[in-house]
């Protein structure tokens, strides 16, 4: 049986980062795929996907990617290729077409078992990512036959689904791109809105995500936050790729119809929360407060005068009279794609060290009562960017430190 110093079970972006980062300093580890490397880029995503990120923050440690286009955003296949030549470059250890089916405590630590073998290791890191399952609420048991049902897992173009009108449900980045494309192809589409968080693409001439990195904001670590659960489950924000903005206001003048959060389907009906209002007054309220950072920022960095003056947004528009019931029996809607969020698959994880919501308990990627397991590319891992490619080499190196010190404390027993 093959032991090694650490397993790495993924090779995304986190799982790789990981890997270059004990690479370089030498420690004995390999990094298992189910597929191929970036197997979620290249199988899992929408055909007109793009990063929501600027090329310019995709940085892994290491990178030395010349990069013509910094402003750019990458396609889904743009991305795959990249991780492919990434692991190519630093020559890392990944072993493609491998299934891992359980991991379990073991004298050496733990035992990885696949469809090509067990292996043991001393420490084990789960970087198998957080957008591996869609999470579709239980509403979705009661969708009357005959709707057709899809997730942006499954969803590839619009061309794909029946004709007829569509009810996407989740306002985050996911389900405000896939509202727009959708009605772009002549299918009416209404868009069920809950919590999110709307942000301008750009400000004062400049890109959001510069704001948030050159402020800091995307550095924010886990512990300086207050309600650190509720931070890792806020939906992502309304951004698109390139420099304009997506946002409600402007997918109700393209003739998107809006309607508040999806309650539940009953009898053959959809129903509506009626407080749409509030949740849009909320999001307008905390990008504004978003905006006041950037514009404190401005100031205290000298930039004030380099960059466009401050600027305020149209509140988001609300229906006088918001949609609270939907009937499926007159034929309007003919599918539902549930853009409302994803979660990890750790069900081969054989270990106590979940809580009773089925999440992994760790402390900033450390797992909580298990010596030498880990955890990378979930949100708020260690700071806001966790989940981005920007992120993950900022936490691969923080706890490869923590493995490096226990390695140590181990050799010196």
């Amino acid at each position: 049986m093959d032991h090694h110093t650490t397993v790495i079970i993924g090779a995304g972006q986190a799982g790789l980062a990981m890997s270059q980062v004990l690479s370089a300093h030498s420690v004995d580890h390999v990094v298992l795929e189910r597929g191929e490397v970036a197997n979620s880029w290249r199988k899992d995503r929408w055909d007109s996907l793009r990063l929501l990120t600027p090329n310019w923050q995709s940085r892994l440690p290491g990178d030395a990617h010349d990069e013509t286009d910094p402003d750019g955003f990458m396609a889904s296949a743009e991305v795959a290729a990249r991780l492919a030549a990434y692991t190519s470059g630093f020559g890392l250890p990944v072993q493609t077409g491998t299934d891992v089916m359980s991991a379990t405590s073991d004298p050496a630590g733990y035992r990885v078992g696949t469809n090509r073998g067990d292996l043991t290791c001393a420490n084990l890191v789960v970087a198998s990512g957080a957008c591996v399952t869609a999470s579709v609420p239980a509403a979705k048991a009661a969708l009357p036959s005959g709707i057709h049902s899809a997730t942006p897992l499954t969803y590839k173009r619009p061309s794909d689904l029946p004709e007829g009108g569509v009810l996407v449900v989740g306002a985050s980045a996911t389900g405000l791109q896939l509202a727009r494309e959708i009605h772009a192809s002549g299918r009416p589409v209404t868009l069920a809105v809950g919590e999110h968080v709307r942000a301008p693409r750009r400000y004062r001439g400049r890109d959001i995500q510069w704001w948030m990195d050159a402020s800091g904001l995307q550095d924010t670590g886990y512990r300086e936050v207050d309600d650190l659960d509720r931070v890792r489950r806020l939906p992502s924000m309304q951004l698109v790729a390139g420099s304009d903005t997506l946002d409600l206001n402007v997918l109700q003048a393209m003739g998107v119809r809006v309607a508040g959060r999806l309650t539940m389907i009953r009898d053959g009906h959809a129903l509506f929360s009626g407080a749409l209002a509030n949740h849009c007054a909320l999001a307008d309220l905390k990008m504004n407060r978003l905006l006041d950072a950037v514009d404190a920022f401005a100031i205290k960095a000298g930039l004030a005068g380099e960059t466009d003056p401050p600027e305020r947004f149209a509140p988001t528009a609300v229906p006088d009279a918001p949609l609270l019931d939907l009937d499926f029996a007159r034929g309007e809607i003919r599918t539902v794609l549930w853009a409302t969020g994803y979660r990890p698959d750790h069900s081969w994880l054989d270990l106590p060290v979940f809580d009773r919501k089925g999440r992994l308990l760790h402390d900033g990627g450390v797992v909580t009562g298990a010596p030498g397991l880990y955890a990378l590319g979930l949100p708020f891992l260690r700071r806001r960017k966790s989940t981005l490619i920007d992120g993950a080499g900022a936490d691969a190196r923080d706890l490869a430190h923590h493995m490096l010190a226990r390695l140590a404390d181990r050799q010196a027993a």
